[in-house]
C-alpha cells in the first residue's frame, strides 16, 4: 500500500542533529514527523556485556560498504534512535576559538568557518545546557571564552586516573577535565562498565534520544517513528522545493509531502540521499549545483594508546575523565598543531581480546589491570578527492588521510611522555575506515554556492525548504569530538527557522 501523508515539518534521522533540530523547533506547536531508519535500543543484559559488543559486535549492522579498490568492508556506523550517540563516549567539547580560522597543518591549511567563535558561544552555552554537560573551563590552557560556567560540575577522576593525572602533570602538562554528558551517579546505580562504546537505556548517559529527544516528544505536535529509511526526496519540476519524501515503513512504500525538510541522516548517509535523489533538474544530485556533494568527506587520525607497568594497578571503571591539549595549537615548541589527547573508556581483557584472539584472556587481563588507556585525535583536512558516492545504489567511501605525519608525530610524543611517567610499554592502534572516528563535510556549508552545498544556517543553496543539520555541514573537522557543535549549530539552525520562515 502506498499511503500519502502531510506535515509541517518532517526530520530525517534522530541522531544529535536531527534530536536537537526537534527539540528546538518543538515549542512552535507545528506538526513534526521523525522517521528513523532504525529501532530503540531496548533495556537488555547485552548493553553492558562487552563479548556481545567488541567480539560479538551484537549492534553492529549486517551492512556493506565498498572502498576505493572496490573492496567490500563493514562499517562501524550504528542505527538505533539516537544515532551513532548512543555510542558515544559523551564528550561534548567545544570547538577552540582557533578551530573557527583558517590553521595551518603539517597537512595542509583547514579552512575558516564562515563564522566566529564569538558569534556561535550562545549556542554553545545553550546546548551545554540542554545536554547537562558536567565540566570545568578553567584547566585547559586553550578552552576559548565561556559566556557562563559549566551547568554541573566536573566529575572527578577516580584515584588510579589520578595517580596518572599528576604524573602528566608533573611533566609540564595541563590536563583538564573533560566536558561530559554524564550523570554519573544514575550510571553507576546501574552500571559497572564505562560509558564509551557502550549503549544504555537511559542510564545516565544523555545522548540524542535521552536529552534532546525525549524533551522533544513530550510536545504532542512531535512524533517519531522508527523502521523507517528514507529512500528518495522527489523535487517540484518548477520550484524545484522538496514536494515529497518516499520511504519504506516496515518496507511498506509510503510518501509524505513536508514543508520543510530537515535532513539529519549523519555525513555519509545524507550525501548519499542527495545522490540518490537526482532527477531531470538536478542531474548530479540535490543540492548539488557546487559539485560539493558526497566531496570533502573527513574522518579524524585517531589512535588508541595504551600504557602499561606491572607496578601500576588499574581498577578504575570510569576512566574516561580527563584530557590534554597541550599539543592542539602547536606541537608544544612552537610548531604546527597535533591533536587532543583524552582517556578512552577503560580497556578490558574482553575489549583487548576482540582484537586479540590468540592470546590467552588471563594475560590480556593482567595487561588491561596494569595499563592506562588513551586515545589521540588529529585533524583530517577537508579534500575534493575524499568523497562519498552512489554506484548500483551501493555506498563507496574513497578515504586517503591526509595530515597523518602530524598525527603520527602526536601519538610519538604522548608516547615518549607516558614512558616517562613509568609506563615501559606502550603500543598504539590506529582506527581505520570501519571506525567511525567522527564523520564530516560531505556537505559543507559557506559563504559562496559555488563551493558550498549550504548556507551558513545549513539551508541548500538549491532547494528553499531543505535544510542539512548533522555532521555534514562541517567545512572543517577541528580534533575534538564534534557532537556539541552539531547541537550548537541545530539549536542556532532552528531559532532561525522560526525567526524566518512563514509557517
Amino acid at each position: 500500500m502506498f499511503l500519502n501523508h502531510q506535515t509541517d515539518i518532517l526530520i530525517i534521522g534522530s541522531g544529535i542533529g536531527g534530536s536537537t533540530m526537534a527539540a528546538g523547533l518543538a515549542p512552535s506547536g507545528l506538526n513534526i514527523l521523525i522517521l528513523e531508519c532504525g529501532i530503540q535500543l531496548p533495556d537488555s543484559p547485552i548493553n553492558q556485556d562487552q563479548d556481545q559488543i567488541f567480539t560479538e559486535q551484537y549492534f553492529k549492522p549486517d551492512e556493506e560498504w565498498f572502498d576505493k579498490d572496490k573492496q567490500a568492508f563493514k562499517p562501524g556506523n550504528y542505527y538505533y534512535v539516537g544515532g551513532n550517540s548512543k555510542f558515544f563516549g559523551a564528550v561534548l567539547a567545544r570547538y577552540r576559538k582557533e578551530d573557527f580560522l583558517e590553521m595551518a597543518h603539517e597537512g595542509g591549511t583547514s579552512p575558516a568557518w564562515p563564522f566566529s567563535y564569538e558569534a556561535f558561544e550562545p549556542w554553545y552555552t545553550r546546548a551545554e545546557a540542554l545536554f547537562k554537560v558536567r565540566g570545568d573551563d578553567k584547566f585547559d590552557p586553550t578552552e576559548p571564552y565561556h559566556s557562563t560556567q559549566y551547568p554541573y560540575k566536573a566529575i572527578e577522576d577516580e584515584t588510579a586516573i589520578k595517580v596518572v593525572k599528576e604524573q602528566l602533570t608533573a611533566q609540564g602538562l595541563h590536563p583538564y577535565p573533560l566536558p561530559l554528558a554524564i550523570d554519573i551517579e544514575q550510571w553507576r546505580q546501574t552500571r559497572k562498565v564505562p560509558w564509551d562504546a557502550h549503549p544504555h537505556f537511559f542510564n545516565g548517559k544523555i545522548d540524542a534520544e535521552t536529552g534532546p529527544l525525549a524533551q522533544a516528544i513530550q510536545y504532542k505536535n512531535v512524533r517519531l517513528q522508527t523502521n523507517s529509511k528514507v529512500i528518495h526526496l522527489k523535487t517540484s519540476p518548477t520550484t524545484n522545493r522538496i514536494e515529497e519524501v518516499i520511504y519504506a515503513h516496515h518496507d511498506e512504500l509510503q510518501s509524505i509531502r513536508p514543508k520543510l525538510v530537515i535532513l539529519s541522516a549523519g555525513a555519509i548517509h545524507s550525501a548519499a540521499l542527495l545522490l540518490r535523489s537526482k532527477n531531470q533538474n538536478n542531474p548530479e544530485g540535490l543540492s548539488n549545483s557546487s559539485g560539493m556533494v558526497g566531496r570533502n568527506f573527513m574522518n579524524h587520525n585517531c589512535s588508541a594508546i595504551i600504557g602499561f607497568n606491572h607496578r601500576y594497578t588499574n581498577d578504575a571503571i570510569y576512566s574516561k575523565t580527563f584530557g590534554i591539549n597541550d599539543f592542539y595549537l602547536n606541537d608544544g615548541a612552537g610548531g604546527l598543531p597535533l591533536g587532543n589527547i583524552q582517556l578512552l573508556g577503560k580497556v578490558s581483557g574482553k575489549i583487548l581480546k576482540s582484537n586479540m584472539p590468540f592470546i590467552p584472556s588471563f594475560a590480556l587481563d593482567y595487561f588491561s589491570r596494569h595499563s592506562i588507556d588513551f586515545y589521540a585525535m588529529s585533524e583530517d583536512l577537508p579534500s575534493p578527492d575524499n568523497r562519498v558516492y552512489v554506484e548500483d545504489d551501493k555506498i563507496n567511501l574513497v578515504w586517503e588521510r591526509n595530515n597523518w605525519s602530524a598525527h603520527q608525530k602526536l601519538v610519538h610524543k604522548f608516547s615518549a611522555i607516558l614512558k616517562d611517567c613509568g609506563f615501559y610499554f606502550v603500543l598504539n592502534q590506529p582506527f581505520d575506515k570501519r571506525t567511525p572516528s567522527h564523520q564530516c563535510g560531505t556537505i559543507r556549508m559557506g559563504n559562496n554556492p559555488k563551493d558550498s552545498a549550504l548556507d551558513t544556517y545549513c539551508r541548500s543553496y538549491d532547494h528553499d525548504n531543505l535544510y542539512v543539520v548533522d555532521a555534514s555541514f562541517f567545512p572543517s573537522s577541528a580534533a575534538v569530538n564534534p557532537a556539541l557543535t552539531i547541537a550548537a549549530q541545530a539549536l542556532r539552525v532552528s531559532h532561525h527557522i522560526l525567526s524566518t520562515s512563514p509557517f
